[in-house]
This record gives structure tokens, sequence and C-alpha cells, in this order.
């Protein structure tokens, strides 16, 4: 099994995995196993991960995956679908409008680009919601998915409620991105997170977070949002606002360029685009 290759894995709690992927942005999915079947959180971003996952649950916990839960419609949390044919995937609604609409075409092109992902095929939620929260029951746990939209309009979270564990999906991140989402929401969405008296945050990329870091780490990424809020608010007054822009470092918003393997950086530009955009 070639998994060590790619990827690391851990135990978060009883029956709690964490999985991440060491070739794309850190990141990162989830298993939760009961004793007859398992349910899988988000499916990486490239296909040999993701079987090496399947490949896990099967040999190592001796359980078929019966849900996928995607967070959000992103290629690389959502289309690794197809590798679990006989599980239900379950999303949130404007997921499955998402995969449709823009993930097909997406595909499409990247199988022109990358000779692995012509395995790969879109597979839609069969299980949707969209208001309050849906509850899986697996052995002797709770998972309760409910909505944590901004980095995307169709983001949900996975509480694992005995273990007060919180697969965040894309809400939380070492940097917070809002290219496809909005900054008012985001905010909003963490905020309600660090009030959940959770042990554990398992970010959607980067590392999996512990209770004595959470406040700190919702505290940094809220002053980052309102810093680059304000910042591309003052610049959208002025005729070079482009310019002006370019220079809002990542740190002097309180952030470090080397998270998320250096792509942070890159991140951070985008969102600074997109505020901008927005703006005018």
């Amino acid at each position: 099994m070639n998994e060590g290759k790619h990827m690391h894995r851990e135990r978060v709690s009883e029956n709690v995995y964490w999985f991440q992927s060491e070739v794309y942005a850190q990141v990162t999915a989830g298993v939760i196993a009961g004793p007859q079947w398992a349910v899988v959180i988000d499916t990486l971003a490239l296909p040999d991960e993701t079987l090496s996952i399947r490949e896990f649950i099967e040999r190592e916990l001796n359980v078929p995956v019966r849900y996928v839960i995607n967070t959000h419609f992103h290629a690389d949390h959502a289309w690794g679908n197809c590798f679990f044919p006989g599980a239900t995937i379950v999303a949130h609604e404007h997921c499955r409008a998402m995969l449709e609409e823009r993930g097909i075409p997406s595909l499409e092109a990247a199988k022109r680009q990358n000779p692995a992902m012509r395995q790969v095929k879109i597979s839609l939620p069969h299980m949707t919601f969209k208001n309050g929260e849906l509850t899986l029951r697996v052995g002797k746990k709770n998972l309760i998915l409910s909505t944590t939209p901004g980095h995307s309009g169709d983001g949900i979270s996975v509480l694992v409620e005995e273990d007060r564990i919180l697969f965040a999906g894309d809400a939380f991140m070492p940097l917070p991105y809002i290219v496809d989402g909005n900054v008012d929401e985001i905010m909003t969405s963490i905020k309600h997170i660090g009030r959940m008296g959770l042990e554990n945050i398992v970010q959607g990329h980067g590392d999996v977070i512990l209770r004595g870091e959470i406040d700190a780490a919702v505290k940094e990424n809220l002053n980052y949002l309102t810093t680059i809020k304000r910042s591309v608010k003052s610049a959208s007054k002025r005729k070079n606002a482009d310019e002006l822009i370019e220079q809002i470092s990542i740190e002097s918003c309180g952030k470090s360029r080397v998270y998320l393997g250096g792509l942070a950086e890159q991140l951070h530009r985008r969102n600074l685009q997109a505020l901008l955009q927005s703006m005018s």
C-alpha cells in the first residue's frame, strides 16, 4: 500500500481518523468508522490518495463505506466521490448544483492536463439539505451536519458530537479563502465554530487544531479577514486601487506566507482581488 508516500494519517479519537495530502495544498479528509460501516468526509485531490483511503477502510477497519459527505463542491473535496460506488453521497443542495454546473466542465479541462484524472467522473450527491441540520448515526457516534458558508455558498461542517471534533471543511483554514465565497459569511461561520466548545478542529487544509489552540486560531482568522476587508475598502476608493492592493502584504494582515506549503501568498493575492472586485 503506497499511502505513506502521499499521505499522512492520524487517529484523532476512537474510530475517528484524519488524512492529509502531501501532494496538494495539505488538503484533508476524514473517516468515522462504526461496527457495520464507515463514513468518509471529503475525498482529497488525486485518485491514488482517495483509493488509499478506501483501501485503509476496507483492509484495516474491515467495513464498507456507507456514506460520503462533501463539505463543498471544490475538486479537492468532492471529485473522489466516484471511488466509493456503493456509498450514498451527502452534501448541501448547492453543492450538487455547483458540481453539475462547474465541476463537470472543470473536470473535462483537468483531464486534458493531467492523465491521472482520466479515471475520475463527477458523482453527484444523492442526499442533500439546505437549512438547519442533518444527523447521521455511525455506531455510537452522532454526526451533525450544519451549514458553514463563506469559503463557498454550499459549505457545511460535520460535528462528531460525542467527541466534540469538527470537520470544518474550508470554513476553517490556516488562511481563510473567500474567492468563491463571501467575507462576512465566513466571519460568521468562524465565530460560530469558535463558540462550539470543541476538542479539535479538522481544517479543510493544514493540521488539526487542538482545544488549547482554537481561540487563538479563531482570533487570527478573524483578524486577517477584518484587516483585508478594511485595507481593500480604503484602496478601492482610489484610482490606482490595483496597485495599492499589491502593497498589502500577507504579514501585515497577521498571517505567514509559508502557510499551506507556501501556497498562502497566492491565496492572499486572490482574496484581495476578489474583495476589490466585489467592492467596485
